[in-house]
């Protein structure tokens, strides 16, 4: 990996890097995308001459990117500084193992790959200019390589879209699903062990290739198969990537396991009863397929996937990965990989990167950096750790973290030696809040969204956005691509190792009940309760006390039929009810000011839902999967703070109360699979806070008329149609007038072609008769006015004095991509299309 300055400083995280030539494309096409990408909240670099100052891309802004899209125009090849910026985006993919995906703009992809025709001689021409003598053969043949390179990754070419619409949509949700997974933010000495093994990959090409990749805790394994993953997952079309195995327990997360391996392998969800019939299905369903599936953290050999036995079933060019601390020594296995600890050197270098953002320690730290490096023993998990907790520290501070350090007995076993070390690290830099957070990650929320765990502890008083971005920089904790928490399995085990050591000291100051004997009698403190934990949480005078103090309740499985009395008190914050047994909830209505979040999905015996008015807080209401659920409680309206309401595959589900419709914070609405439920036309306007509204597989016949002028709505999913709102809108007016699509006859349209923007429309709109109802679509391609991008408005309400019956005359104005001079003419003149006949 090449050193940067040492005055560089790592600038922020960006999703998506956008490479093109010209001002010209940035307006016509780019800034579209850019928009479009924002949308979803991917954050986005806009790469071009202009925009950045430097002559080369600088490797850490490339380094903490998940992808970069190069726009290729006529004018790209007339750019020395966009070719040798291409060359860096290569070096990139070839160096992180990160997605490069092209998108061709009024120009032929054979045109790039080739470097023929135009585009062809531009890139002489600049050649020419930029170089003489002998640099001049060679710096074309970088360039023609890189544009080769760059052509031959799968994209998009702008002529094969219907518009700049469509093929927008289809790069972002491309990019929002690309399979990747982030391997390391600084890759040291990965590559060659990655090169070592795809080489053994390809030499195996001809039979199914099995790899155990081994060594110990921290030293880099799943890195290295995610690295390896990334660079070769694209030439598979049946793969999968399953993490810390070892973290699952129980049927249910073995079942998970095997699901997940299906669903990823075949693009179908299915559900298994036993782990037997998982094997079997596994067995049957990957039988002639050619597949890249790794089984990360796999501490002991198990049979859960039954991969062993069936290897003479799959496909020659097969290949399974396995990670593991210790050697599971399969006859199958083709390659046995021990990853051995990072020489000095490099473990200097990774040590620096986390503690002073450069390749090499600062000049006055080195002898500390060097003394602190020898305690990690090489291994990288333990060198980004202790790195992270050393940025921005004061050389006392150093001192004293070495001076902890030397207390360590180094006779002891490299795995004890480790965990002390890190623990030492854990406990000298996080103050006592963000340890605590750490903590509670540990026990609870670890596969948990992050802005779940943050509504949930700052319901407890702390300031969790902050703690939790302190962790994630110390690389304590990481986030997912659904920014869903995680943890090395072994950080998770020296945070449970710290709490079992507190919980000895002074039980009644516990805040967190993880073990079983713990949970018997409760604490003063307590907060946490993990599920299962109410079976062994013994009657005592202080129990109902205990039961108070609750702020978060996982119980997966409940068995009983409702919850028990004692479960009603204020304090709680969230309730997790998971595949319960639940038929109710409770019978009279409860009170429970602070609860933000009740999920009970997949209880599939619920029949009905509790009474809500005592519920004033709550922000997520999950019913999902609950397939004998048959009514919704009336009062779901009073929930004046409702966010989300997911009703997925609520199959028994045939009503929704008129009161849902009064949710006016409720922003996400879900209602896939709920066959019996159709949505009120007249009433899908109230909810003026909706976001996204996901209801396919239902009963729905028709998108509702009200949907396009709810001012809020940016997603949607519904019938035929599923995308950004702004886009779809004009496709879901042409179906309302189509006789095919939609019976109603009195829905007419009329076309208006110009390119005139101060048109009066007043005679237009006067000579048209029998108006029944108004609607206009402007093309989104049309030239936009700045003050109006999207106007949609319901006219209705304007023209109710005019004396034409409600019943006859349904009057919709809907402007998609308008100008402001057309809406004002026809606001001003709309009463003259009064004067048609009944």
């Amino acid at each position: 990996m090449d050193n940067a300055s040492s005055s560089y400083k790592l600038p922020r995280k960006y999703d998506v890097l956008i490479n093109f030539n010209g001002e010209d494309i940035h307006r016509k096409f780019v800034s579209h995308l850019n928009y479009a990408l924002s949308t979803v909240g991917l954050t986005t670099f806009l790469h071009y001459h202009n925009a950045v100052k430097s002559t080369h891309i600088q490797e850490p802004i490339l380094s903490r990117c998940r992808v970069a899209i190069v726009v290729f125009t006529q004018t790209y090849s007339q750019s020395a500084w966009c070719l040798d910026q291409l060359q860096q985006i290569i070096k990139w993919h070839e160096t992180y193992c990160r997605h490069v995906l092209p998108v061709y703009y009024e120009i032929q992809p054979s045109d790039v790959r080739l470097q023929k025709g135009d585009f062809g001689k531009a890139l002489k021409e600049t050649a020419q200019q930029t170089f003489s003598g002998q640099e001049l053969e060679h710096g074309m043949s970088r360039w023609s390589h890189a544009l080769t390179k760059a052509a031959n990754f799968f994209g998009w070419d702008e002529s094969n879209h219907r518009s700049d619409a469509e093929l927008v949509e289809k790069i972002v949700k491309s990019v929002v699903n690309l399979p990747v997974l982030s391997a390391t933010k600084f890759p040291v000495g990965l590559q060659s062990h990655v090169e070592d093994l795809i080489r053994t990959i390809k030499n195996k090409s001809t039979e199914v290739c099995m790899i155990e990749i081994h060594g110990p805790e921290g030293s880099g394994k799943s890195t290295l198969a995610k690295a390896i993953y990334n660079q070769i997952h694209w030439t598979f079309k049946h793969k999968s990537f399953i993490e810390n195995i070892s973290q699952v327990s129980g049927i249910r997360g073995q079942l998970r396991l095997q699901e997940q391996l299906l669903l990823d392998v075949l693009k179908q969800k299915m559900e298994i009863p036993s782990v037997d019939v998982g094997r079997t299905m596994i067995r049957e369903r990957l039988l002639g397929k050619k597949v890249l599936i790794v089984l990360d953290d796999v501490n002991y050999f198990n049979n859960l996937f039954d991969l062993w036995d069936c290897l003479k079933l799959l496909v020659e060019g097969t290949v399974i990965i396995v990670t593991s601390i210790y050697r599971i020594g399969r006859d199958q296995v083709h390659s046995d990989f021990r990853v051995e600890p990072m020489n000095e050197e490099e473990s200097l270098e990774l040590f620096s990167w986390h503690a002073f953002r450069e390749a090499k320690p600062k000049e006055e730290y080195e002898d500390l950096a060097r003394k602190v490096v020898s305690y990690c023993k090489g291994l990288p998990l333990v060198l980004e750790v202790v790195g992270s907790s050393l940025f921005k520290r004061t050389k006392e501070e150093w001192n004293s973290v070495l001076f902890k350090f030397e207390k360590v007995d180094m006779q002891m076993v490299n795995k004890r030696i480790f965990r002390e070390i890190i623990k030492v690290s854990i406990e000298g830099s996080l103050n006592e809040m963000e340890k605590d957070i750490f903590l509670d990650i540990c026990c609870f929320f670890i596969g948990k969204s992050r802005a779940y765990v943050r509504k949930i502890l700052n319901g407890c008083g702390v300031d969790a956005d902050i703690a939790i971005r302190v962790l994630i920089e110390r690389n304590l904790v990481k986030t997912n691509k659904n920014n869903k928490l995680g943890m090395h399995p072994s950080l998770q085990q020296i945070g449970i190792q710290i709490i079992h050591e507190n919980s000895g000291k002074d039980f009644g100051k516990n805040r967190r009940l993880w073990f079983y004997k713990d949970t018997k009698y409760g604490t003063e403190a307590m907060q946490w309760l993990p599920f299962n934990a109410f079976e062994t949480l013994q009657p005592t005078v202080n129990s109902k006390y205990l039961l108070k103090k609750l702020r978060w309740i996982s119980w997966h499985g409940l068995s009983s039929e409702g919850l028990p009395n004692n479960l009603y008190e204020h304090d709680a914050i969230a309730i997790d009810l998971k595949r319960s047994l639940l038929r109710f909830l409770w019978k009279t209505p409860q009170v429970l000011r602070s609860l933000k979040v009740l999920n009970l999905s997949h209880s599939k015996h619920l029949t009905t839902t509790p009474d809500f008015t005592g519920l004033p807080s709550l922000e997520h209401l999950i019913f999902k999967y609950c397939s004998r659920l048959s009514k919704l409680h009336q009062s779901i309206g009073s929930l004046n703070s409702l966010i989300l309401l997911n009703l997925k595959y609520c199959t028994s589900l045939y009503n929704l109360p008129t009161e849902i419709y009064d949710l006016k914070s409720l922003r996400t609405f879900i209602l896939s699979g709920c066959s019996k439920i159709d949505i009120m036309d007249k009433d899908i306007a109230k909810l003026e806070s909706l976001i996204t509204l996901i209801a396919e597989n239902t009963t729905v016949k028709e998108v509702p008329f009200s949907i396009v002028s709810s001012k809020s709505i940016g997603y949607i999913s519904l019938r035929r149609f599923e995308g950004l709102s702004h886009n779809l809108f004009p496709s879901i007016i042409r179906s309302w007038m189509s006789p095919i699509m939609n019976p109603i006859s009195y829905i007419h349209s009329f076309c208006m072609d110009t390119e005139d923007n101060t048109i009066d429309i007043a005679p237009l709109l006067s000579t048209l008769a029998n108006i029944r109802s108004f609607l206009v679509a402007c093309d989104t391609e049309f030239e936009l006015s700045k003050q109006l991008k999207n106007i949609l408005v319901e006219y209705f309400a304007n023209i109710t004095e005019s004396g034409i019956s409600k019943q006859h005359f349904r009057c919709s104005l809907i402007g998609v991509g308008a100008y402001h001079q057309f809406f004002n003419a026809v606001s001003d003149n709309i009463s003259q299309a009064g004067i048609v006949k009944q």
